[in-house]
């Protein structure tokens, strides 16, 4: 039986005048641009109310059919950053080692990394974000989530301008494969890893890739209305 859905009124939005909003988008620009994959972390101590906020955060993305189709687990329990320290560098050495194809580790070689991943036990907290591409019914079986990469995808972003926007860095790490998370964190085997996001102050000495971003230009276009011919 199909169920009637209801309706709330919308959460009221502020209203801005033209010059407001490009005031607006203008600033959030300038402080996302700031944003860096940062590898050279601090151990200074975050409260873990700053990390809740930001998973909160999070949880506002969009998801098909608004099944949230999520998890987060945030770690900073040194023993277990160790832990997953160990297995993500296993990983990471086969990879380099191995099963990078060159075309790869060359893109890579501008970035200077390497399978070795200090950062994973130096930095604070540890947040591995999960997709649940089904879900547990209460009956015990499972049902399909709808777009869950895409919605998991948005709600990492959401966290990650979360956790910059609040004075903090972050680096999103992707060993692969990252089943070993689901074992070390106690997640069962119907969820899939789909980042771990490193966050935490940057060092004092921290440095960061000379790469740029690419232009407006290069990312966008417009498909823009005509204006209409005067009669």
């Amino acid at each position: 039986m199909t169920k009637t859905p209801r309706f709330t009124p919308a959460p009221k939005i502020e209203c801005h005048c033209d010059e407001e909003l490009i005031q607006r988008a203008w600033e959030f620009f300038q402080m996302l641009q700031r944003r860096r994959s940062i590898r050279d972390f601090s151990n200074r101590p975050v409260p873990r109310d700053v990390i809740e906020h930001c998973i909160r955060a999070a949880g506002t993305a969009p998801s098909g059919a608004n099944l949230q189709p999520w998890h987060f687990v945030a770690v900073n329990d040194p023993k277990v950053k160790q832990e997953i320290r160990v297995a993500a560098e296993a990983e990471e050495k086969e990879f380099y080692e191995h099963r990078a194809p060159k075309a790869w580790l060359d893109a890579l070689a501008v970035l200077g990394t390497d399978w070795q991943k200090p950062f994973l036990e130096i930095a604070p907290w540890l947040i591995a974000v999960f997709a649940q591409p089904f879900r547990i019914l209460p009956d015990g079986t499972r049902s399909p989530t709808y777009y869950a990469l895409e919605s998991v995808g948005i709600a990492t972003g959401l966290l990650v301008t979360a956790l910059h926007s609040c004075g903090l860095a972050a680096l999103t790490h992707t060993p692969s494969p990252m089943g070993f998370l689901n074992g070390i964190l106690g997640r069962p085997s119907h969820e899939k890893a789909f980042v771990l996001l490193v966050a935490g102050h940057p060092a004092e000495n921290a440095c960061v890739p000379d790469i740029t971003r690419k232009s407006l230009e290069e990312i966008s276009s417009f498909v823009l209305k005509l204006p209409e011919k005067s009669a």
